[in-house]
């Protein structure tokens, strides 16, 4: 029997937000394994706990239906909260220390009582280029124009960034999924605000993804896009709702740290609760 537990992501509320399924001991199952398991569950993604190699608490390996990443954002903070409660080393812990494929991502966590709270990650520092595909992703959304360039950015992921004209046009998206997986393989974030709040949609057909409730990995850069292009401040932290379009809505905080010239630190934070427990038998 393999033990897993179902957490939800970026929500304080059980049935919202991004479902994640964390293997509470992947040591038994082969990489094979994992990801039909991952398949089996279709969930966005699948974490699969494994000893420590280097300087982490644990090591994590992440699946999505469709491929393994090397970093994801709501596994990793959903597996904190996983381990953080469950392990009976960390059952304490302040901070969880994780192994990922991008190297050690470190989790603060705020505790009440015996429940985790709310959660703060340090994300990868991302680079960014110009997507040189953007008149087809732009035709593929069925948008006319980005109001900031539209960028690559990559942390694990690659994500790709299109700014709308309102929160509005954000909600009334119906991009052409079929036309979207056929770009090279990853995230579309679409988003609009001002300020310290945003909206976004994230659709990642490519990946397995047609539309991720809540998506970790993108809000880092989105925090970096627009402070790089003047619509936030550096230091700010920005509220980032997502999720409503698909009945998992979820509320995720980011923040860019640094100057255009020098990104100095990345930090994603939100909440998640524990929702459901099971086994798994595959023998």
């Amino acid at each position: 029997m393999h033990p897993y537990v179902v957490v939800d992501v970026f929500t304080d509320t059980p049935l919202e937000g991004n479902q994640l399924a964390v293997f509470t001991d992947g040591r038994a199952l082969s990489t094979e394994q994992m990801q039909r398991t991952a398949r089996e569950l279709n969930l966005s993604e699948t974490v699969f706990v494994l000893p420590a190699e280097a300087d982490g608490d644990v090591r994590i390996r992440i699946f999505t239906p469709a491929s393994e990443l090397p970093f994801a954002g709501h596994p990793v903070l959903g597996t904190a909260f996983a381990v953080g409660e469950l392990v009976e080393t960390l059952a304490e812990a302040k901070a969880v220390r994780l192994e990922t494929g991008v190297g050690v991502v470190s989790i603060e966590l705020d505790r009440s009582g015996s429940r985790i709270v709310f959660g703060r990650m340090e994300q990868p520092i991302p680079d960014w280029a110009p997507y040189e595909r953007a008149d087809e992703l732009l035709q593929a959304l069925g948008v006319e124009r980005s109001g900031l360039p539209v960028e690559v950015y990559r942390n694990g992921p690659r994500h790709v960034y299109v700014g709308l004209a309102s929160e509005d046009a954000v909600a009334a998206l119906k991009p052409n999924l079929g036309v979207l997986a056929e770009l090279p393989a990853m995230g579309v974030s679409c988003f609009a605000g001002a300020g310290r709040r945003w909206k976004t949609r994230m659709f990642a057909p490519a990946m397995g993804v047609p539309e991720d409730p809540a998506t970790g990995s993108a809000a880092g850069p989105l925090a970096v896009h627009l402070g790089r292009h003047g619509r936030v401040g550096f230091g700010e932290d920005i509220e980032i709702r997502q999720g409503a379009e698909i009945g998992r809505p979820s509320v995720l905080y980011a923040r860019a740290d640094g100057s255009s010239e020098r990104i100095e630190r990345v930090v994603v934070g939100g909440s998640a609760v524990l929702v459901a427990r099971g086994e798994y038998r595959l023998a």
